[in-house]
């Protein structure tokens, strides 16, 4: 009796408070660690997206109100990134390797136009796209070759070549535009398959192996070694020199295919064709998180990149705005990302960490 009266005398206590699981603080500070930032961006980037759509909906509701006009617009959105996702996937191996590729329009140029020559096309499907992919390659290769082993600056290099390349499609075109005449070359921009493009395929296709290339292979471990420091690289035994030349073969081989993709699109090929795609796989290389100096890079964050721009041109489209207006904005989204790689995330979430405590 006495125990029981001791045992209610005494006053409540409060459960114990359990401290956090250490794998719950484990997960907190892996993402705000250096090797959560792709995700990091990538998850900025999809918010980007949101943001872009909200913008649409709310300029346009009256298309963004039909389900069946936003389906078709968001097919037409994959199309227009399809073949400059596909020139961005090789751009973002050389940028990730120390490079740098400012032919990639005109390697593409100077592809399609040459796949599209009567003698070419008389070879049929096959040769065309034979021809398209063994110029890329040629082209991409002579560039690794100068940038390697005649050790000129890639900036130097791949401008000399873009001037070339342009020229060289000229003068096979004669300056003027070339008709394809092959209904399955032409067909695969309007093919689609349980609803969605062909030319959606083939940039998921390409996106999957460039992430499998650069993420699960000894090639891709090597090309960030390459880019993050050359003479590490060299004394850990790795051949610099070849494995920028298969950088520079890589991005041309994305270009080739590109050019196939163009012409299908266009039905005919021309020297002027894919103006200005190095600076738009640049761009979106970069605000995917790829670093200008080499060493870090990913493919998805380079595909959002890519979507991020062409969502944009699609906004401006349906808003009858000016190309003016349009570069403008590109401009500045340029700049901004590589404000935040100059910055980078850790900087800022140790700001936030100490304005938290």
């Amino acid at each position: 009796m006495t125990d029981q009266t001791t045992k209610a005398s005494l006053p409540a206590q409060s459960p114990p408070v359990e401290a956090p699981p250490a794998q719950a603080r484990a997960r907190g500070n892996w993402f705000k660690s250096d090797g959560a930032e792709p995700l990091r961006r990538n998850l900025g980037l999809i918010g980007v997206l949101v943001v872009l759509v909200i913008i649409g909906a709310a300029t346009r509701p009256e298309l963004y109100g039909d389900a069946t006009w936003v389906k078709n617009n968001t097919f037409t959105i994959l199309q227009q990134a399809s073949a400059i996702g596909v020139v961005t996937v090789g751009m973002t191996f050389v940028i990730i390797g120390g490079g740098i590729d400012l032919s990639v329009g005109a390697i593409i140029a100077v592809a399609g136009v040459w796949s599209t020559t009567l003698a070419t096309q008389s070879y049929g499907t096959a040769g065309m796209i034979f021809t398209a992919l063994v110029v890329g390659v040629v082209v991409g290769l002579i560039n690794g070759v100068l940038i390697s082993y005649g050790r000129l600056v890639p900036f130097i290099a791949t401008l000399a070549m873009m001037v070339a390349a342009r020229g060289v499609a000229a003068q096979i075109s004669g300056k003027q535009t070339q008709v394809s005449a092959n209904t399955t070359i032409n067909s695969i921009a309007s093919t689609r398959w349980l609803g969605i493009p062909v030319l959606v395929y083939i940039l998921a296709l390409v996106v999957a192996a460039g992430w499998v290339l650069l993420n699960r292979t000894t090639f891709g471990r090597r090309t960030v070694a390459v880019g993050g420091n050359p003479e590490a690289a060299r004394l850990a035994g790795i051949n610099v020199k070849f494995h920028t030349l298969l950088l520079y073969a890589l991005s041309g081989l994305c270009c080739g295919i590109a050019a196939i993709m163009l012409t299908s699109q266009a039905t005919s090929a021309q020297a002027a064709m894919a103006n200005l795609y190095e600076l738009d796989a640049i761009a979106a290389a970069i605000i995917g998180g790829t670093l200008l100096s080499g060493g870090r890079g990913t493919i998805i964050g380079a595909l959002f990149g890519v979507l991020v721009f062409s969502t944009i041109t699609n906004l401006f489209a349906i808003n009858n705005l000016s190309t003016e207006a349009q570069n403008m904005v590109k401009g500045a989204i340029i700049v901004a990302a590589v404000l935040v790689q100059q910055f980078r995330y850790k900087s800022l979430t140790q700001l936030l960490g100490r304005s938290s405590s």
